[in-house]
């Protein structure tokens, strides 16, 4: 039981932090080239590789799901709706 307990304290000091979040307002800004958006709050948030940047345009609401993961917001999920 010990060896457990040992491994399993092991594993989580070894593994990156990662906080889950939401997040929903308005982009106020989008950077193409870096595939992030940054919401009115002044908070930005990476866009997956896979994601098409041409669907989101800047004014648009959005509601996002992100993970924090070493002090970086990866967004995981995004509803749009126009404004």
């Amino acid at each position: 039981m010990r060896h457990l307990f040992a491994a399993l304290i092991a594993l989580v000091t070894l593994t990156d932090v990662v906080f889950a979040g939401e997040a929903e307002g308005a982009i106020k800004a989008i950077d193409r080239d870096g595939m992030v958006i940054t919401l009115e709050n002044g908070k930005a948030y990476k866009l997956p590789g896979e994601f098409d940047i041409d669907k989101i345009k800047e004014g648009m609401d959005v509601i996002i799901a992100f993970d924090e993961i070493n002090g970086e917001n990866l967004i995981t999920d995004m509803e749009t709706s126009e404004q």
